[in-house]
Parts: structure tokens; C-alpha cells; sequence
């Protein structure tokens, strides 16, 4: 391996986002292995979340999944054709509607809900039992800070900037234009 090969490895081995995407990995194969064809996992993830607490709304569901809004939105919609969801009118905002499990829903989630636990007992199961607190902990705080990134709320006491424009250019630091004499024009223009 050249020095640049083992540099890169290093760095990647230190990086925060690397390791979260390897981690991921591992997640969803462990995931795909233990449940099969059955729910994916933002589909248990959504029956989960509204089995918990019947009538959220589509808000509500982004916040509890992480899941953003138009993806959210897609599956949703298949979810009900699928039968798994319910949707109707929010009693507390006309404008809102709120979704809740199907018969068909509630007995997806239980046939899934074993293999999801065995599962996250195989993700843990590469943890020491000393690390297995701290690591939930840790997924729990970045989680919380995506979580609210997606609904538009300062993270740590801070507001999410907004895309600086670039500053233009003085005088001085803009380049000098090259003044063509109009002889010159007219001969790149018969060439042209």
C-alpha cells in the first residue's frame, strides 16, 4: 500500500460521516439478513412510530423517523395501498390528516418486530457490553440533532445558516478587461 493509499485509510478511519455510512451498512445487510423480504426498515420504522401514538400527523411522523417529508409522503401513500395505513382528517387541524394502522399494519408490524429485535441484537452483539449504553447514547444525541435539521429548528442553540452569496468584487480585485481593437474583431468574426 502506497503512502497516499495509507494516508487515505487513515483519514477515513478517523472520519465521523465514513464510519456512520460503514456502520449503516452493516445495519441495514444485519436487517435485510434477519427480516427478509418483509418491511424494509423506514416502513417498520413508520408503523412503529404510529403504533406508538395513533393520529400523528405527517409533521409528527418526520420527527419521530427522521424520515424527510416527500419520501415520507411517497411511502405513505404506498403504505395505504398496501393496505398497511389508514388516513383521515385531523380533529384538531381540518387542514391536517393523520394515519393509523390497519388490521393488515398491526399484524406486519408484530410478524416483523422479533426479527427486528434479533436484528439489533446482532448489530450490538459487535459491541462489548460495556459500549452498548454509551453507543445508544451517542446515536441518540446525532439522531435528536438530525432530527431537528429535517423540521427547520436550531441545533445546539444555533440556527442553520443560510448560504452566504458571495461577496462581489472591488475594483481593484476584479481582472482588467482586454481591449480588442476592432480590427481584430472583425477578423475573429469572419474566421468564427
Amino acid at each position: 500500500m502506497s503512502k497516499a493509499e495509507k494516508a487515505t485509510v487513515a483519514i477515513l478511519s478517523r472520519s465521523p460521516s465514513h464510519l456512520l455510512h460503514r456502520a449503516l451498512q452493516l445495519a441495514l445487510d444485519v436487517y435485510s439478513e434477519e427480516v427478509g423480504s418483509g418491511l424494509t426498515q423506514r416502513q417498520y420504522a413508520v408503523l412503529a412510530a404510529v403504533a406508538a401514538d395513533e393520529g400523528l400527523t405527517q409533521t409528527d411522523l418526520v420527527r419521530a423517523t427522521g424520515i424527510d417529508r416527500s419520501t415520507l409522503a411517497d411511502m405513505i401513500a404506498r403504505m395505504i395501498e398496501k393496505g398497511y395505513l389508514g388516513r383521515e382528517r385531523s380533529t384538531v387541524d381540518a387542514r391536517a390528516k393523520t394515519v393509523r394502522l390497519t388490521d393488515k399494519g398491526r399484524e406486519a408490524l408484530g410478524d416483523t418486530a422479533p426479527r427486528v429485535a434479533d436484528a439489533d441484537s446482532r448489530i450490538m452483539g459487535h459491541l462489548t457490553a460495556g459500549k452498548r449504553d454509551a453507543f445508544i447514547t451517542a446515536l441518540s444525541v446525532l439522531s435528536k440533532a438530525g432530527e431537528a435539521t429535517l423540521v427547520g429548528e436550531p441545533v445546539n442553540g444555533k440556527k442553520k445558516k443560510k448560504a452566504e452569496k458571495p461577496e462581489k468584487a472591488t475594483k481593484a480585485e476584479k481582472p482588467a478587461k482586454v481591449k480588442v481593437p476592432k480590427a481584430d474583431k472583425k477578423k475573429k468574426k469572419k474566421k468564427g
